[in-house]
């Protein structure tokens, strides 16, 4: 006579493995899914800042060809001398067009792009295994 193990298949070694096999592979699966989402994410952030950067490179070619000859006009007809009057506007210009290039280059830097939230959420996974491998140890070595 054959006695009946009242173990279900989920209860037995095996079983207990292929739920966790499964379920590291449905935490796989959902991680590189968000991080494909941050890597898109991080791309457009990218070519925002990269439009940002040709926006402010026309604008100040453009600031430079149409509004410094009349400015350099208008403080000629002040008083200023040619020369001053000439640096004056130029100087100003580039202060804007500057800060238009440093905000856009901040926006491309390597701690911006970077994906944060996968980083994380890979840490505390890698937690929240550590954690159940050694409480499944501890519970198969008790007498």
């Amino acid at each position: 006579m054959t006695e009946r193990s009242d173990r279900t298949p989920r209860d037995t070694p095996a079983g207990l493995l292929g739920d966790v096999v499964s379920g590291f592979a449905r935490l796989v699966r959902g991680e590189l899914a968000l991080a494909r989402a941050e890597a898109k994410q991080s791309l457009d952030d990218a070519t925002s800042a990269l439009g940002k950067l040709v926006i402010a490179a026309i604008l100040g070619i453009t600031a430079l060809n149409v509004l410094a000859g009349a400015a350099v006009a208008g403080l000629i007809a002040a008083g200023l001398s040619p020369v001053w009057a000439s640096l004056a506007v130029g100087a100003g210009l580039l202060v804007v067009v500057f800060a238009l290039v440093q905000f856009g280059l901040t926006q491309l830097k390597p701690s911006n792009l970077a994906p944060k939230r996968i980083m994380e959420n890979l840490r505390q996974d890698a937690e929240t295994l550590k954690s159940m491998v050694i409480s499944d140890a501890t519970s198969n070595h008790r007498p």
